[in-house]
């Protein structure tokens, strides 16, 4: 009772392509691919252009020395 038969999904498949056409669904499997293939090639690439993190002590690259020498460490106070 739960699972489809052959022959729903092949009347499912023919309600399909009499509602959209095939010119359109042959466009969205390609619109669908081709961002797929563009996201794998974008993961690739951001992993591999991932700048290592500066060393503890050193100065990253967008940030100057004298950027550095302004910044003012505070403690927070606790309530008595």
């Amino acid at each position: 009772m739960g699972s489809f038969s052959l022959w729903h999904w092949l009347i499912v498949l023919l309600i399909v392509v009499l509602v959209f056409g095939t010119k359109k669904l042959k466009n969205m499997g390609t619109d669908l691919g081709s961002a797929v293939k563009g996201f794998k090639d974008g993961m690739k690439d951001g992993s591999a252009e991932a700048p290592a993190p500066p060393a503890p002590g050193q100065v990253a690259n967008n940030q100057t020395a004298d950027d550095r020498k302004t910044t003012i460490d505070v403690q927070a106070k606790q309530p008595d």
